[in-house]
């Protein structure tokens, strides 16, 4: 998921990686033999990329930003049925969480 978000911010290399290995399901054997590596040096490129990607999130938190939102949306538009003093907090979390 985190991928999702940060994808712009990595290398032409490190999509290329991610996308074989996680959404094409490639093995690592299999991007070596395409980009005339090792297997280790893709396997090295991916844990770095993903380390990559968990320090964007620690910083930008853009992910938990995300699920923040979305609960809170969930939860808002359960209690919009009824407009009472608890939506209007609601809506202030959400203008608050950027």
């Amino acid at each position: 998921m985190l991928y999702d978000f940060y994808h712009g911010l990595l290398t032409d290399k490190q999509k290329e990686y991610m996308e074989l290995y996680y959404r094409e399901d490639y093995s690592l054997a299999e991007i070596a033999t395409l980009n005339n590596v090792s297997r280790q040096a893709i396997y090295d490129n991916i844990k770095r990329t993903e380390q990559v990607i968990e320090s964007y999130e620690d910083n930008l938190k853009l992910y938990y930003k995300y699920e923040a939102r979305s609960k809170l949306y969930d939860q808002l538009e359960e209690r919009l049925k009824e407009i009472d003093r608890k939506s209007i907090k609601l809506i202030q979390k959400l203008k608050n969480i950027d």
